[in-house]
């Protein structure tokens, strides 16, 4: 499918503890659960030494319900370059499909202004959760589009 390979770090297990923090702190929108994970994150993102960092984007519907993006709000004071949109009007939440669901989404994403800024650079991709890898793998196919030189992820949890 693709002639090349995400390189992904998770700090974390999704576990039983995990899956709850995210459903209070993503799905109830306690956006002071940020802080629980924010400083050890952030501390990982720098480690990566990357060039340009990524933020997987939440949904123009997502962000008038929910008020906040799950994934920079882990974030403090890390320079994103927010380089992807969401092009779907996609009703169902990645967390309400099965595997099989996930797997067959078509490319969500579309790029925006700031991907000029690419070329040639390495590029860190950051998301909550890494399930199937649907979502980063997608990303990073336009972002390699747009003239990464090399695409690895990060994620909170996996």
């Amino acid at each position: 499918m693709y002639s090349w390979k995400l390189t992904h770090q998770a700090l974390y297990c999704y576990n039983t503890a995990m899956k709850e923090f995210m459903h209070q702190y993503k799905f109830a929108g306690d956006y002071r659960l940020r802080a629980v994970f924010a400083a050890e994150f952030t501390a990982a993102i720098r480690q990566k030494r990357a060039e340009v960092v990524v933020p997987i984007p939440v949904t123009q519907a997502t962000m008038a319900t929910r008020g906040f993006n799950q994934v920079t709000g882990l974030l403090d004071g890390v320079k994103l370059t927010p380089c992807l949109q969401h092009r779907t009007l996609e009703k169902t939440a990645q967390s309400h499909k099965s595997r099989r669901e996930r797997l067959q989404t078509p490319q969500p994403f579309a790029l925006s202004g700031p991907a000029a800024d690419l070329a040639g650079k390495r590029v860190l991709l950051v998301d909550d959760v890494y399930t199937t890898g649907r979502t980063l793998y997608h990303a990073a196919d336009l972002l390699y589009q747009a003239g990464a030189a090399n695409v690895i992820s990060i994620s909170l949890a996996r």
